[in-house]
């Protein structure tokens, strides 16, 4: 497919920021992307140091994209398009921002005396994996300057695109220490559909752990987010950790919804056009803010937890504090409103409630934003 580009030199007024882009070489659209746009840059940076006082399992992360194509709902990432003068909503899913040089920015970067090979995160914002990776080919270059520095890193994803550099993966994984994560959080294709448009399905994905695992690759499932009243059933969620566990998987990590600013205006539109019996459930879970209420945290994890150690997906230690666990309650809704099973699903059911030692964490607790902990 031949791509055709131009020169952007001044702002067009359609895109306030996009005369003001650092490093903007060409804006390039093209009938195979049909909707999307991309702008190509020149980054002067790769990695992205992660603060000093986040808890995250990694030091350094890699978007080699801004924007995604997958168009999810729910993007923790979409406010970070206002930086460049864009919406969180529509312009998130298709004004792309591709780092053309990024590779070679980063085989600089960590070819310094002063890097010391910190573990570094692909993945945390947008999906390196998605379509566009597919035409501009930019991952390859990545994984050789990591593995060519000794740098561990680690690689969470929705791309099916990701079975194209499996055997480059292989490689770097004799060299250093990689962690692969997929990143599935629904097992009904018409759901998903709806909410992830741009994404693979999830037999696809499954595909990938099993592609992934078949390498001798570590792979791990985020099943993120869940989503109140319409993932978080025990039907659904044992449904799909089973699948997870079926395909091989070396771990899942579960996490609820997350709703900052500009990603919640976003899905909420959403739910009140597809499911709006939902949005006044949706408006007590997330009264207090972005994250769901404890509430409701601790009565997933309460869910969550017994599937998760029946598929051996906890370590020892939660097994054990699963087993001291305090008192058992009802399943029903923790802000009050109907059961999730009782009402919504035919099967009722009774947990203990969890109360975490010193650092262990409830479902989204521990982190702001869905992450590879593989």
């Amino acid at each position: 497919m031949r791509w055709d580009g131009q020169a952007i030199t001044a702002d067009d007024g359609a895109l306030p920021g996009l005369g003001r882009m650092a490093g903007l070489v060409r804006t390039v659209r093209t009938p195979e992307f049909a909707g999307v746009t991309f702008h190509e840059v020149l980054a002067k940076s790769a990695l992205s140091k992660v603060p000093g006082e986040s808890r995250m399992p990694f030091t350094w992360t890699i978007n080699p994209y801004r924007g995604c194509s997958h168009a999810c709902s729910y993007c923790f990432a979409r406010p970070s398009h206002r930086y460049l003068d864009m919406n969180p909503g529509e312009d998130f899913d298709s004004q792309i921002v591709v780092k053309m040089n990024v590779a070679e920015v980063l085989r600089a970067e960590v070819a310094k005396p002063s890097w010391a090979g910190d573990a570094v995160a692909l993945g945390t914002n947008t999906d390196p994996y998605q379509r566009a990776e597919g035409r501009y080919r930019l991952m390859p270059g990545i994984i050789d300057a990591l593995e060519a520095s000794r740098t561990p890193f680690s690689i969470l994803t929705k791309g099916t695109l990701l079975r194209r550099d499996l055997p480059r993966l292989t490689q770097a994984a004799e060299r250093v220490d990689v962690g692969i994560g997929v990143s599935l959080a629904f097992v009904d294709e018409d759901l998903q559909q709806a909410v992830e448009p741009g994404t693979p399905t999830p037999r696809a994905r499954l595909d990938l752990v099993r592609a992934a695992r078949a390498a001798g690759l570590p792979c791990g499932v985020m099943i993120a987010p869940v989503l109140p009243w319409l993932t978080d059933s025990t039907d659904h969620l044992t449904r799909l950790l089973d699948a997870v566990h079926e395909a091989g998987a070396t771990g899942a990590t579960v996490l609820p919804l997350f709703l900052k600013p500009g990603t919640r205006e976003w899905f909420m539109a959403w739910l009140r056009r597809d499911h709006p019996g939902r949005v006044a459930g949706y408006e007590r879970v997330y009264a207090g803010g972005a994250y769901a209420s404890r509430a409701y945290r601790d009565w997933l994890w309460d869910r969550v937890r017994p599937l998760l150690v029946e598929r051996g997906f906890e370590s020892a230690g939660h097994r054990a504090q699963a087993r001291t666990s305090g008192h058992a309650r009802t399943a029903g809704h923790p802000d009050g409103g109907t059961s999730h099973d009782e009402g919504d699903y035919p099967v009722g059911s009774l947990v203990g409630r969890r109360r975490p030692g010193p650092g262990a964490a409830r479902p989204g607790e521990s982190v702001s934003t869905p992450q590879p902990l593989f």
